[in-house]
């Protein structure tokens, strides 16, 4: 019998996994472990990493993804530790943390369960890691901002046991489900994950079961991990808070009395639709916001010069109706902001020229247009004027833009992250040969070799306890940790210390190509890896795809009636002609779903896609996922107009 079996349920988050595995066996030395991954049929080359470094792991591939509850339970009934941990494959723990679990659990028989502080990747304490009981009465709290504004109250802010100290050990209500440390005759007796929740809201349930069993559940800060939290479960995402919430609603049904249970499912539909509406609304005005201050300084702009323009000639061919200003001037803004947009004068890093040019084209479209509309056929000057300023706009809100985040006026270019590397010499350079082949806009000042035996190497820019200092001088932006030479309690500590300054965190695994870290507890996890560039990720190819869809799409309507004899289903070439234009489908997109692909993106259903005039016998899975990598890491918008020649008999399939 083993003292603990460690689980982790895996989803495409391979380079996690790794630094994960690295963390729980540097803490088993001393123990009697075994540990298990459930994979949930990822499509990033997990299971093979597994295979190939980790032979003593206990893997269980799965064909599907059967959900969180269901693949922890696998492992757990195939388990014969006397501690079970559950664990997320985003987490790094220290090496002492099982060895103090076990320790903690051995002199308290009645302790079911115990949670442990956890950080996020920038060091900051994750709220989590205690939690009480969501019943109506706390959801509401926490649901409408009460939690948020008074986070040490006992009653408003029960929902994160604000007004327990999160240094020191209580007893709790909730574990978080990243790690979930449990006596397994306790799960034998109270159940295992219940497997109606796919996702969320099972560590609810599992630990108030616990409790309902006569079991105590603690919270434990003696020992740290670091939880990445997002990047396998997106937890910023509109999808969350539908999937977390409806979760909550399965937990009431089941633990609460049916009024309290009417109560709270009505206390979460409204959660749902205000926080989905809430997420929206900030996220479009953050998105949006530069182009709402340059619709705004142009509107400005031309309402006063028009004005003007009255004022200094009196003549009563310059005088301006009131359908100018309620409906000409809003008409040649959306022009300008349309004609900026797809010239590339909102892309980063942002060129003068491009917003110039957009300022022009949207000038000359105005002018043109308004030749053949008798009711805005308004002064040219005005117009001329619009233009002019327009680009003064677009330039002057990006100058300052760029100046306001990075110091300086060079919007042309966006400064390097000064890196400061901590590990020893052989590492160190190792890392600095990993970052330049990525090509990556970093400039790396140096290293701190935490065991002091390169501080004469002219790349090594001091002592350990110097640190901060050195991070001060050298204006460091990003902190790169190497845990082949520094152990995981060490880099949480720097973590925690340096929290405060605003700074990136990443760690490299021992002899692994990633670089692991997340800029903050809300983002998905972040890293730097030999993964290949995908050409159709930048917003000029996604935005010259869209114009493309749409100018084939007029262009078909115009040949019509030459396209119905070349197309075998006509029918079918009208109605994807309108599903294109509308943004329904693109004209070429990916034959293998983005679902099933660790590194495709997700773009518009195609019409087409790059394996379309493939021979039967050579449709495989791989092939055919090769076909789209290479479409989307060398994507220009003559490849989509190739695809569409060679296979013009099948646009109405």
């Amino acid at each position: 019998m083993k003292k603990v079996s460690v689980i982790i349920v895996n989803y495409n988050v391979c380079y996690f996994l790794e630094q994960a595995l690295k963390s729980v066996f540097e803490a088993s030395k001393n123990l009697e472990v075994e540990v298990f991954v459930v994979d949930n049929d990822s499509k990033d080359n997990s299971v093979e990493l597994v295979k190939e470094k980790f032979p003593q792991v206990k893997l269980i591939a799965n064909k599907d993804n059967v959900g969180f509850s269901k693949a922890n339970n696998q492992a757990i009934r195939e388990a014969t530790g006397e501690y079970i941990l559950l664990l997320n494959p985003d987490t790094v723990i220290e090496e002492d943390t099982l060895e103090k679990c076990c320790q903690f659990m051995d002199e308290r028989p009645k302790a079911g369960a115990l949670g442990v502080k956890m950080v996020d990747g920038q060091g900051e304490f994750l709220p989590e890691s205690k939690r009480g009981l969501p019943t109506p009465a706390v959801a509401f709290y926490k649901i409408v901002g009460l939690c948020s504004l008074f986070p040490k109250s006992k009653r408003f802010a029960r929902y994160y046991l604000g007004h327990l100290d999160n240094d020191e050990t209580n007893e709790i209500e909730v574990l978080a489900g990243a790690y979930m440390f449990m006596r397994k005759s306790v799960l034998d007796e109270v159940g295992y994950l219940d497997e109606e929740y796919f996702m969320y809201g099972e560590d609810i349930d599992l630990s108030y079961r616990v409790t309902l069993g006569g079991y105590k559940n603690y919270y434990y800060p003696d020992t740290r991990i670091i939880h990445y939290k997002g990047e396998s479960t997106k937890k910023s995402s509109i999808n969350y808070v539908f999937v977390f919430y409806r979760a909550m609603a399965i937990f009431a049904r089941k633990h609460f009395s049916q009024n309290q249970a009417k109560l709270y499912s009505f206390i979460i539909n409204f959660a749902i639709y205000l926080k989905a509406s809430l997420d929206l609304s900030i996220n479009y005005l953050k998105k949006s916001f530069m182009t709402i201050l340059d619709a705004g300084l142009i509107f400005g702009g031309m309402y006063f010069f028009q004005d003007f323009w009255e004022k200094s000639f009196k003549l009563e061919s310059t005088e301006f109706p009131p359908e100018y200003v309620l409906y000409a001037i809003p008409l040649y803004i959306v022009m300008w902001l349309l004609s900026n947009h797809f010239s590339g004068g909102n892309d980063k890093p942002y060129n003068i020229g491009k917003m110039m040019r957009g300022a022009i084209i949207g000038t000359i479209m105005i002018s043109a247009a308004s030749n053949f509309v008798d009711g805005f056929r308004y002064s040219k000057a005005v117009i001329l004027f619009g233009g002019v300023w327009s680009s003064c706009v677009f330039i002057a809100n990006r100058v300052f833009n760029h100046f306001f985040k990075y110091g300086n006026f060079n919007i042309g270019e966006l400064p390097d992250k000064h890196v400061v590397l901590v590990g020893g010499e052989k590492e160190s350079k190792r890392v600095i040969e990993l970052l330049n082949n990525l090509s990556l806009s970093v400039n790396v000042i140096g290293f701190v070799d935490p065991t002091g035996k390169s501080n004469s190497h002219p790349l090594c820019l001091g002592k350990m306890e110097h640190l901060e200092s050195l991070l001060d001088i050298y204006k460091a932006q990003e902190v790169i940790f190497c845990s082949k030479n520094m152990p995981a309690y060490q880099i949480i500590e720097l973590m925690v210390k340096l929290k405060n300054r605003m700074m990136e965190y990443k760690i490299v695994p021992d002899d692994s190509e990633y670089i692991i870290g997340s800029n903050s507890k809300n983002r998905p996890g972040d890293f730097y890896t030999l993964d290949i560039q995908l050409n159709i990720l930048g917003k000029a190819s996604q935005r010259n795809k869209r114009v493309l869809d749409i100018g084939l799409s007029l262009t078909g309507l115009l040949l019509l009636p030459l396209m119905i004899f070349l197309v075998k289903k006509p029918q079918g070439y009208v109605k994807n002609l309108f599903n294109v234009l509308i943004g329904r489908l693109s004209w070429v997109g990916f034959a293998t779903n983005y679902k099933d692909s660790s590194h495709l993106p997700k773009l518009r259903k195609g019409v087409l896609t790059p394996s379309t005039n493939l021979q039967n016998e050579l449709c495989d899975k791989g092939t055919i996922l090769r076909l789209d990598t290479l479409y989307a890491k060398d994507y220009s918008p003559l490849r989509d107009i190739g695809i569409m020649w060679r296979s013009l008999n099948k646009l109405g399939d």
